[in-house]
């Protein structure tokens, strides 16, 4: 039975299997990352933009609430390259031979793509809105008390929608292949799109201009790429479809022979 001849509930049956295998995985991941988490926490404590901050536990269960949502971080990242080939095997059938070698090989992409939405917000970002927090509680002459659990929330909340948000290019290329959005369509869209990345900017970001430009020109920019790169998969998506076309020309004119 094809993909395409599967009823709801085989759908439905296959996709629950799917995320039994994903969930399987990551709690697996879980426990490995047992034995990351605490040099990763040390190092983020002793970075440039922390080593001069003292970390306070207001609760007692303050660093292993850190601990486990460090825990957790690890796991996603170690298991996110599966949870995107699970969606890619789930949706393959129904697509080309083409398409599914060509989308296959985005999954590694998207992963660079998080990694490096992850570095240019800690590394870049990360450290000036820190600088600027701290210059503004100097100026206010108000004394900090650094939380453990505040400044781990505060620095997740920072990078993690960059990881996320540096995934624009491949999911918009991905959803071209698939025909669901067009080039033309996000150029249409490209001024909705843009106040909704502003304010995106604005709460993740300090309320300075500077901070703000930091965080909103690299999302333009990722808009405008995507709409590039969204062209060249459309483009090769008129190909296949030409291709395709005269392949079943073809096929038809030899049956009337």
């Amino acid at each position: 039975m094809s993909h395409n001849e599967m009823t709801l509930y085989e759908h439905i049956g296959e996709l629950r299997k799917r995320l039994m295998f994903v969930v399987v995985f990551f709690m697996l991941a879980f426990l490995g990352s047992f034995f990351l988490a605490e040099p990763l926490i040390r190092y983020l404590q002793h970075a440039d933009e922390a080593k001069e901050l003292t970390m306070n536990a207001f609760r007692l269960t303050d660093p292993l609430k850190i601990y486990l949502e460090m825990m957790v971080f690890i796991a996603l990242i170690i298991t996110s390259p599966l949870i995107l080939y699970q969606l890619w095997a789930f949706i393959s059938p129904g697509l080309l031979d083409r398409e599914r070698k060509v989308t296959l090989s985005y999954i590694p992409i998207s992963l660079l793509l998080f990694l490096g939405g992850l570095s240019f917000s800690y590394f870049i970002l990360f450290p000036y809105v820190v600088k600027f927090m701290m210059n503004l509680s100097n100026e206010l002459n108000i004394q900090q008390v650094i939380g453990i659990n505040e400044y781990f929330n505060f620095l997740f909340q920072l990078t993690l929608p960059f990881g996320l948000l540096f995934q624009l290019p491949v999911v918009m290329l991905f959803l071209t292949r698939l025909g669901i959005i067009t080039p033309m369509f996000m150029g249409q869209m490209r001024r909705y799109a843009y106040f909704i990345l502003l304010v995106i900017a604005a709460f993740i970001t300090p309320p300075d201009i500077v901070s703000h430009m930091m965080v909103t020109v690299p999302l333009l920019l990722l808009y405008e790429v995507s709409i590039w790169i969204s062209k060249i998969g459309y483009k090769k998506v008129l190909q296949a479809e030409q291709e395709l076309q005269r392949e079943l020309y073809e096929e038809e004119r030899k049956r009337e022979e």
